[in-house]
């Protein structure tokens, strides 16, 4: 079995070209528009972001429907919009849109930011790069996850998901190779509900599933 090979990462983080908004009315207009890549990384790459500070709400929209609307109703059903649960990027932004819309309908005046709060809609490219560690044998690993930074665990827990064909996490994947001994842990760390954890509760999330693996002689 190949060594399971520890990759690190970080964003780079760059303007999508669309104006900002500046209303609700035109945050639904411009997430109608916007690319898959900006809704991607207002809603996934969050946990990266240099801004980021682990908020109430796990995505960039509500954050600002919160802080800068003052729409506490907004932000809270935007927030409870789980990415991952969408079939795609375009059923992600049907979500988004039904939500904008249903309180569109509701308020009798369009919430406004302040001058200087507007939304940008940014994207970012992923910069991947060796760790140059290695994990051989599965009972290994969970003290490797439990070293890993943060760029690690979203690359190979988080990101990876993304890729195709698979799919799926890379630790689950590796840990599968070894046959019946990886097989129940694997299946666990697929119903790991990540989303919503910050990157350190999912790192300590996933060395408690791996546990198992300490005693594992592969």
């Amino acid at each position: 079995m190949n060594p399971f090979e520890i990759m690190d990462c970080s964003l780079l983080i760059r303007m999508s070209g669309l104006p900002p908004a500046y209303n609700l009315r035109e945050l639904r207009d411009r997430v109608a528009v916007c690319s898959h890549d900006v809704l991607y990384h207002h809603f996934c790459e969050t946990p990266l972001s240099p801004s980021f500070e682990y908020p109430e709400y796990r995505n960039d929209f509500a954050v600002w429907a919160s802080r800068r609307l003052s729409d506490k109703v907004l932000a809270e059903r935007l927030g409870a919009v789980d990415p991952y649960a969408c079939p795609s990027i375009e059923g992600l932004r049907e979500t988004v849109l039904e939500v904008i819309d249903e309180r569109l309908s509701e308020v009798t005046m369009i919430p406004w930011a302040r001058p200087g709060h507007e939304f940008y809609f940014m994207e970012a490219t992923t910069l991947v790069f060796d760790s140059g560690e290695r994990v051989h044998v599965l009972r290994d690993l969970p003290d490797a996850i439990g070293r890993m930074s943060n760029g690690s665990i979203y690359f190979h827990f988080v990101e990876a998901r993304r890729r195709r064909p698979f799919g799926v996490d890379d630790f689950s994947r590796w840990i599968e190779g070894f046959g019946a001994d990886g097989d129940a842990v694997g299946e666990a760390l697929r119903r790991i509900d990540f989303y919503f954890y910050t990157l350190r509760e999912l790192r300590e999330e996933l060395v408690r599933v791996l546990e198992s693996l300490r005693g594992v002689s592969a």
